[in-house]
C-alpha cells in the first residue's frame, strides 16, 4: 500500500475563480506586513515567523529548487525529498536501459544502498533572503543613462554578493523586483550528491501524459522521491560513497487527513517567469510572435518524434523527456493565446495605459518622468517585430529544433584549439566534450532528427527574411539547388557529427580542415553567428523597453498607492495562498474539486499508451484496498484542485495546510489559465 500513498499528494492549480483575493506570488519577509491578516482570516493557525526565520528554523527551510527548474521539499530528517514525476523525469531517463526501464516501470529502492546516483542533479536551500533596496538608491539617480545604471547596478550586485558568500560557503545572488525598482540579496547552498530514491511507472506518473495535460478532471500520480546527501559533517559534497543522508534544518509534516471545500491552502516554491506589469504591446508581441513561434516548429517536430516513437521501443526511451519537455509549453503557448483573446487582455492593458497618461497629464513633474514612457515602448516593440520575430524561429527551427546542430557547435572549443594547433588544448577539449558526446548520442536517433532537419529548416525558410538566413541556406541553394531534402540526405550520409562511429574516429584522430569543411559544423556555426547578430540587432530595444518597463512599473505605483503590490515572479522563493474548491470553467460546467481512483478505471485504454493502468493498480481498485488513505465513503482521492497562483517552476511545491503540514503536491495549471503568465 505504500507505494501508492503519494498519488493523493497532488495539486490542480485553478485559477478561473472570479474572485481575486488569492492573487499573488508574495515575498517571504514581507508577509508579516503584507499578508498574515488575510491568511490567518482564511484560517491559518501559524505565524509568519513559522514560515520565514532568519532566526530560528521555518518552513523556508524545508523547501529546495530541484535541479534548474524545479521544486522539492523536504520530508524526513533522513535527507527524503518529494517532487513531481516530471521534474525527476529527466533523471528517470538518464539512469533507464531497455534493461532496467524505470520510466516505464518504476522502481523503489528498498535500503539506502540501492539509492541510485543521479549525476548533474543538485538541489538548493535558500539561506536568507534581505532587502538591500537602500544600497541600491544611494547611488542610482533618474538622470543617469541606461548604461551607466546598468553599470553602477552590476558593480553593487557583485559587491554585495562577494561579502555574502561567506569565503565559499553559499552562493549569492542579488535579485531585482518591480523591474528592477527594488532588490534582495539572497543566499543559497547547493547540495550536489542526490540519488533516486523511487518513482511509480509512467503509467501512475504520467497517467494522461499530454492530452490530459493542463486539463480538469486530472487522475496522474505525479511524484518522485529523492535524497540529499552530504559529507560526514552535514557539509555539501560531491558524490561519494562516504556520503551520509543530509539531516534538514527542516522537514515538513505530512498530513494524510486530506482535504475538504474550502480548506486553507498555501504554496512554497520558485515560480519562474511572470509578466503581470506587461504593457499592450508586450503582450501583442507575446501572442503574435514569441507564442506562435513556438506553437507551428514544435508542433511539426513532435508529430515526427511520436511516429517514431510510437514504431520503436529504443526511440521513446531516447526521446521521452525531449517529447514532455517540448510539448509542455507547447501547449501552454496554444492555451495562452486562447486565454488571453477571451479575456480580452490587450483591450484591458490599453485600458490601463489610457488611465496612466491620463495621470501623468495632470501633473507637470509626472509629465518630465513619465511623459514619454508609453509612446517609447509603443516604438520599440514595433522596431523589433521583425527581430524578436526570426530569433524565436530561430530558437525554434534551428538551435533548438535540429538537435545535431546545437551538438556541433558545442566543439567550438575543440575547433579552437585545433586553429592554435595547441596539443594540450586539443586534449584537454576531447576530454571535456567526449562526456557530453556520450550522453548526446545515448539519446539521439539520426533518421528521426534527419526528417525533423527537413521539416524545420523548410518552416524557418518560410517564415524569415533572406537577410536572417544563415549561411548555410547559400549552401543548400547553390549546392542542392535550394532542396533542403537533398542537404539533409547528404548532411546525415557524410557528417562526422550524424553517426557516434564516426564522431569518436574522429575524435581520436581531430582535424581542422574535415570539422571546416563539415555541413553540420558548418550549419551549427552559421546558426549561432545569425543568432547572435540578431541578439545585437535587438540588444538596444531590449534595453529601452526594460528601462520603460521599469517606468511604468514604478508609475503605477505611484498612481495607486493604497494598492498592495507584488513582483513578478523570477525563480526566486515566493508564497501563495488560497483554497480547496470546485472548477467552474464555463457555463454550465461544473466540476468537483477533487478525483478517485475511479477515474483513471474510467479513463483507462490498453490500446492508447497514455491511458494504460499497470494490473496491480488495477487488482488494489478491484479490492478497494486503500489502508488508512481512502476517504470516509471509502474511494481513493487522487487529485483536487485549489485557486493557488503558481506558474512554472512551482511544479513539485509543497500544497500546506492551514497547521503548516504537507497534505499536496503542486504539479500543474488549467488550460483556462493559461494566460496566469500574463494576467491572474
Amino acid at each position: 500500500m505504500k507505494k501508492i500513498i503519494l498519488i493523493l499528494l497532488v495539486i490542480f492549480n485553478l485559477l478561473t475563480q472570479t474572485t481575486k483575493a488569492d492573487e499573488g506570488m508574495w515575498m517571504l519577509p514581507l508577509l508579516n506586513k503584507l499578508n498574515m491578516n488575510t491568511m490567518q482570516d482564511m484560517g491559518l493557525k501559524i505565524t509568519a515567523e513559522d514560515i520565514y526565520s532568519i532566526n530560528q528554523n521555518s518552513l523556508k527551510d524545508a523547501i529546495v529548487i530541484f535541479g534548474k527548474g524545479c521544486t522539492g521539499e523536504m520530508i524526513s530528517d533522513k535527507g527524503l525529498l518529494l517532487t513531481n514525476h516530471h521534474c525527476g523525469f529527466a533523471e528517470i531517463q538518464a539512469l533507464s536501459t531497455l534493461e532496467n526501464d524505470y520510466l516505464e516501470n518504476g522502481f523503489w529502492a528498498k535500503s539506502i544502498d540501492q539509492e541510485l546516483p543521479a549525476q548533474g542533479l543538485s538541489v538548493t536551500f535558500m539561506i536568507s533572503m534581505e532587502d538591500v533596496t537602500e544600497h541600491f538608491n544611494k547611488v542610482l539617480n533618474n538622470t543617469m543613462s541606461i548604461e551607466k545604471r546598468l553599470e553602477k547596478i552590476a558593480d553593487l550586485k557583485d559587491s554585495l554578493t562577494t561579502s555574502a558568500n561567506n569565503n565559499g560557503e553559499y552562493s549569492s545572488l542579488v535579485e531585482e523586483y518591480f523591474g528592477g525598482n527594488q532588490f534582495f540579496l539572497i543566499k543559497y547552498q547547493e547540495f550536489k550528491d542526490v540519488r533516486y530514491v523511487g518513482s511509480p511507472p509512467s503509467s501512475i506518473g504520467k497517467f494522461g501524459h499530454d492530452t490530459d495535460n493542463w486539463m480538469w478532471p486530472r487522475h496522474t500520480g505525479d511524484f518522485s522521491l529523492f535524497r540529499v546527501y552530504c559529507d560526514k559533517d552535514g557539509k555539501p559534497a560531491d558524490y561519494s560513497a562516504d556520503n551520509v543522508p543530509y539531516k534538514p534544518k527542516k522537514h515538513l509534516p505530512i498530513s494524510i487527513n486530506g482535504m475538504k471545500m474550502d480548506d486553507f491552502a498555501m504554496t512554497l516554491g520558485y515560480p519562474g517567469s511572470t509578466d503581470r506589469y506587461q504593457t499592450s504591446w508586450g503582450v501583442i508581441e507575446r501572442m503574435e510572435l514569441i507564442n506562435k513561434s513556438r506553437i507551428e516548429p514544435r508542433g511539426v517536430k513532435q508529430n515526427i518524434w511520436r511516429q517514431d516513437m510510437d514504431a520503436s521501443k529504443k526511440v521513446n526511451l531516447q526521446y521521452a523527456t525531449k517529447f514532455s519537455r517540448s510539448s509542455n509549453y507547447w501547449k501552454n503557448s496554444i492555451g495562452m493565446n486562447q486565454g488571453l483573446e477571451r479575456l480580452g487582455i490587450v483591450a484591458q492593458k490599453q485600458q490601463l495605459e489610457s488611465e496612466f497618461n491620463q495621470w501623468v497629464e495632470a501633473d507637470s513633474l509626472r509629465k518630465t518622468r513619465y511623459g514619454n514612457v508609453l509612446s517609447n515602448l509603443s516604438k520599440e516593440y514595433h522596431d523589433r517585430a521583425p527581430i524578436i520575430k526570426a530569433n524565436y524561429y530561430l530558437r525554434e527551427c534551428l538551435y533548438g529544433g535540429t538537435e545535431i546542430f546545437k551538438f556541433a557547435y558545442g566543439t567550438k572549443n575543440l575547433y579552437q584549439a585545433l586553429a592554435r594547433n595547441d596539443a594540450a588544448d586539443i586534449n584537454s577539449a576531447i576530454n571535456e566534450f567526449s562526456p557530453k558526446a556520450s550522453s548526446f548520442y545515448k539519446d539521439y536517433y539520426p533518421a528521426t532528427d534527419q526528417k525533423v532537419m527537413v521539416a524545420l529548416l523548410t518552416i524557418y525558410k518560410n517564415e524569415t527574411p533572406q537577410a536572417y538566413l544563415p549561411d548555410f541556406y547559400t549552401t543548400i541553394d547553390k549546392k542542392f539547388k535550394g532542396d533542403i531534402a537533398k542537404y539533409a540526405k547528404s548532411v546525415f550520409a557524410k557528417s562526422i557529427f550524424t553517426d557516434e562511429k564516426r564522431f569518436s574516429d574522429f575524435l581520436k584522430k581531430p582535424s581542422l580542415t574535415k570539422l571546416e569543411n563539415d555541413l553540420v559544423y558548418q550549419a551549427g556555426q552559421a546558426t549561432m553567428t545569425t543568432y547572435y547578430h540578431l541578439l545585437d540587432l535587438g540588444k538596444r530595444s531590449k534595453l529601452n523597453i526594460e528601462e520603460g518597463n521599469r517606468l511604468f512599473i514604478a508609475g503605477l505605483m505611484e498612481m495607486n498607492p493604497e494598492k498592495t503590490y507584488y513582483p513578478d515572479a523570477n525563480f526566486t522563493m515566493r508564497l501563495s495562498y488560497g483554497s480547496v474548491g470546485d472548477y467552474i470553467p464555463r457555463d454550465a460546467v461544473h466540476y468537483a474539486y477533487f478525483t478517485t481512483l475511479d477515474g483513471v478505471m474510467e479513463k483507462e485504454d490498453s490500446t492508447n499508451y497514455e491511458f494504460i493502468v499497470p494490473a496491480k493498480l488495477k487488482a488494489l481498485h478491484k479490492q478497494k484496498d486503500y489502508g488508512q488513505y481512502a476517504m470516509a465513503d471509502g474511494r481513493m482521492p487522487v487529485c483536487f484542485t485549489t485557486n493557488n497562483d503558481i506558474t512554472g517552476g512551482n511544479s513539485g511545491s509543497p500544497v500546506i495546510n492551514a497547521k503548516g503540514q504537507l497534505f499536496g503536491l503542486a504539479f500543474d495549471g488549467n488550460w483556462e489559465a493559461m494566460s496566469g503568465d500574463i494576467t491572474f
